[in-house]
């Protein structure tokens, strides 16, 4: 049995450059990854501020972390984590 992590929500500070939809799909192609939310929560003239959340069946969030800092952004806290129990499952 175990755990996975099913939902992470993030507070990331991403370059204005980068594009959100172009962020958004690059976290959905990640192995595991089944939905990505992104909301602005601050802008200033260099930077953004977003709230991120990550869905899946097991979303492995060391490969997040890696994706975010590839693009420049910087992961400021983990906000909230949600497991579930995998059930006879060899993952």
């Amino acid at each position: 049995m175990g755990a996975s992590l099913r939902r992470a929500t993030l507070d990331v500070l991403k370059p204005r450059e980068l594009d959100l939809t172009m962020l958004g799909k690059l976290l959905c192609e990640l192995e595991g990854v089944e939905r990505v939310e992104i909301s602005v929560v601050e802008m200033d003239v260099r930077t953004e501020t977003l709230k991120l959340t990550v869905e899946g069946r097991s979303v492995d969030l060391r490969k997040v972390h890696k994706l975010l800092e590839e693009h420049g952004c910087a992961l400021r806290s983990v906000d909230a984590l949600s497991f579930e129990r995998r059930h006879g499952s060899t993952e």
